[in-house]
């Protein structure tokens, strides 16, 4: 007989591939895996780590930031990931929808199973299976069986369970419940996830982003001197539903438009309302940390005209039209500020402007070659700075002889960070740019008031070449005015030939030994020559490649270039006592042109001098002809404003309930079911009773509440109960 024709052979079958799935198929696949608690796991996992992220990396900033901070390659490569936008980047709010959806879905599938279970008490079960439970017990009662379903009854009452009794032919079956709760919190839990996701979603700038997109608005990155030029297609309407922003408002005015900071520009938020600051107010601490800010301000209805008086301080917002006004923080509003101009490369007077913060003028030199933009940005009445064991001695101590290896720093930081922080208010400080003829800007950061380092007073200006720099400061010493005019004196005296001259005349007369006149001369020129190259008017070496330096690095240069090595340490030592003691001179000779007495010798002088000539030696770097003082201010405050539509905050408070609610529910709350099975006994009166109860996690102290209920239950037995297997 042949075999029929539809045989298979095992093995075959087992080395055949398996069977594709069907398209429904796979589709019921995609949705059980987008509805699965493992896939929303694997979410909230991605979603912690990106939010990990955005804390660690600081968000939104400019980019020459990152560079400088990661460096350009990573920078570019973060960048890439939009790792420095993380809450607005596609991927991270894409996730969040899958999120959302994915939890949806699984409380959909599970919240009928879930609502079905809570109503059920499962009264239907065979009295045989209860046999079967780990926690069970039976007894006879000397009862009848209505008179032990109403212990029963009671029993479960007393302890809070709820029961439904199911009378059969051949007795009664009590089912019993409590902890519904649990599985409720189940629910409550994921539908938080859900709003808590949709609040984020409708807060954020997604929808902004699609509203921009659909009416055809665009963000700008500057090229408007104010706000009123900025035209239609970068204004948002009033009625836009969503947004967050930030609203400067000067002391005396009003303002209406808010700023709204995107990954690519800004874009302005027109407001239904206008906010008039009347004042601010300001309390600190102490060390000159702010205490408390508060503005009082006017709100100005557009439609109804309305003037609404309200009071906006940290934590304590406004409200109006569903819109929250909260005090971010405060800068200048446009204070008048008087500059002291005191020139550093020429010998020309000293001069006064007069400005306010955001103002911008013209500077020429007096030979008219350089012109540079000033432009005012910045007044600070509060500067809390840390004192602890600040150093003021960033340049170069004179004392010295390896001046190579200390020049390797110049302009260094203001004040040094240390662990142990000592808090203190420096006084008010200027912050202004002045930018060239090439349009390149350098900031600078002047204090107004001389700083206490290392027990002498300083006067401190700060320079950086860009915003994402640390500022690096000259060091000035005060005088015994605490003023910066002896140190200005001192600096003009040395651009003076005539008085460099007679300065190494007079070195020279003091420190020519007694019994040895023919060293006068010599000393007279090694001083001279050490204040010329000092001054930067003599060139340390020679040839094509030789450029003015100025300062303690001519000087190092000079010897480098022009002494032997073995006797560089030697002549380096010589060098610089004669450059001191010139310097002194110099300086008591300035005094007498000015119609001072001559200075003290003592440490206060000699702590003087040496700070001299340290900063006299850094201003050579100092990056600009003239060092603009401020002399004098009048302040003019302004608060910057939060203002924010969030409709999705409500369902993120709702959510964050839910969420608490839920979780305590499912990890303090127990749900256990209980059955009782009541049948006649065989002893006439008597009522044979068996419990089983059932829990979905094991623990202590459910074996003990079953102990206890059992106990309850069954107190009058005839019959020794039948505890756990």
């Amino acid at each position: 007989m042949t075999a029929p024709t539809d045989f298979v052979d095992p093995l075959d079958a087992l080395d055949a591939p398996p069977p594709r799935p069907a398209p429904a198929g796979r589709a019921r696949q995609a949705l059980e895996l987008l509805s699965s608690m493992r896939f929303a796991i694997t979410l909230l996992t991605v979603i912690c780590i990106a939010s990990v992220i955005g804390t660690v990396v600081k968000q939104n900033e400019p980019f020459n930031n990152y560079v400088n901070k990661f460096g350009p390659f990573w920078a570019e490569l973060y960048g890439h990931f939009q790792l420095f936008t993380v809450y607005s980047a596609p991927w991270f709010l894409l996730i969040l929808a899958f999120l959302v959806v994915s939890t949806s879905l699984c409380i959909a599938r599970n919240a009928p199973k879930i609502v079905a279970d809570l109503r059920s008490f499962k009264e239907h079960v065979r009295e045989q299976s209860l046999t079967f439970f780990h926690h069970k017990a039976q007894a006879t009662l000397p009862l009848a069986r209505t008179a032990t379903l109403d212990q029963v009854a009671a029993v479960l009452g007393r302890n809070g369970w709820r029961a439904r009794a199911q009378v059969r032919a051949h007795g009664t079956m009590v089912a019993a419940r409590t902890g519904r709760a649990s599985k409720v919190g189940y629910l409550a839990a994921h539908s938080a996830i859900v709003l808590i996701c949709l609040g984020g979603l409708a807060d954020g700038d997604l929808i902004v982003r699609a509203q921009m997109a659909l009416t055809g608005k665009s963000v700008f990155d500057g090229g408007y001197q104010f706000i009123k030029d900025v035209p239609a297609e970068h204004r948002l309407p009033a009625g836009n539903p969503t947004f967050r922003g930030n609203l400067l408002v000067p002391e005396g005015a009003r303002a209406g438009v808010a700023l709204l900071s995107m990954p690519q520009g800004t874009v302005l938020q027109e407001l239904p309302f206008d906010v008039e600051l009347k004042k601010f107010n300001v309390e600190y601490y102490e060390t000159g940390m702010p205490r408390l800010f508060a503005s009082d301000i006017v709100i100005h209805d557009h439609e109804s005209g309305e003037a609404i008086p309200a009071t906006v301080k940290v934590n304590e917002p406004a409200f109006h039209r569903g819109i929250a006004i909260y005090q971010s923080s405060f800068e200048d509003g446009g204070s008048a500020v008087q500059l002291r101009a005191l020139p550093l490369t020429a010998a020309g007077p000293p001069f006064d402007l007069k400005l306010r913060v955001g103002e911008n003028t013209t500077l020429t030199s007096e030979n008219g070659e350089q012109k540079f933009q000033l432009e005012v940005t910045g007044l600070k009445v509060i500067n809390v700075e840390n004192m602890a064991e600040a150093s003021a001695s960033g340049g170069t101590d004179v004392r010295k002889v390896d001046l190579a290896g200390a020049l390797d720093k110049h302009l260094g930081a203001g004040v040094n960070p240390d662990k142990a922080k000592t808090l203190r208010n420096v006084g008010p400080a200027i912050t202004y740019r002045l930018r060239d003829s090439a349009g390149q800007a350098r900031e600078f950061h002047n204090y107004m008031l001389p700083i206490e380092l290392d027990g002498q007073r300083v006067f401190v200006a700060g320079v950086r070449e860009s915003a994402a720099e640390n500022f690096r400061y000259l060091r000035m010493p005060a005088d015994e005015n605490m003023s910066l005019d002896g140190w200005l004196r001192l600096r003009t005296a040395l651009n003076d030939p005539a008085l460099r001259d007679r300065a190494a005349r007079r070195y020279a007369d003091q420190a020519t030994p007694t019994g040895k006149p023919e060293m006068n001369d010599q000393l007279r020129l090694t001083a001279s020559r050490a204040l010329t190259l000092f001054a930067g008017i003599e060139a340390p070496a020679k040839g094509a490649e030789a450029m003015r330096l100025g300062g303690l690095n001519a000087l190092s240069q000079f010897i480098e270039t022009s002494v032997p090595e073995a006797e560089r340490s030697r002549i380096a030592e010589v060098m610089l006592r004669i450059l001191n003691g010139a310097l002194f001179d110099l300086n008591q000779l300035a005094r007498e042109q000015a119609g001072l007495k001559p200075l003290e010798t003592g440490p206060t002088t000699e702590a003087f001098m040496t700070q001299a000539v340290l900063s006299l030696s850094d201003s050579f770097f100092y990056p600009a002809p003239v060092l603009l003082a401020l002399a004098d201010f009048t302040p003019v405050q302004a608060s910057v404003f939060q203002v924010a539509r969030a409709p999705g905050k409500t369902l993120v408070y709702i959510g964050a309930v839910l969420l608490i609610l839920g979780v305590f529910a499912m990890l303090y709350v127990r749900e256990r079911r209980l059955w009782v099975w009541l049948a006649d006994g065989e002893a006439a009166g008597t009522t044979k009773l068996m419990l089983a109860m059932s829990t979905p996690r094991r623990t202590l102290d459910i074996d003990a509440d079953f102990d206890r209920l059992r106990d309850e239950l069954l107190a009058a037995p005839v019959s020794q109960p039948v505890g756990k297997p």
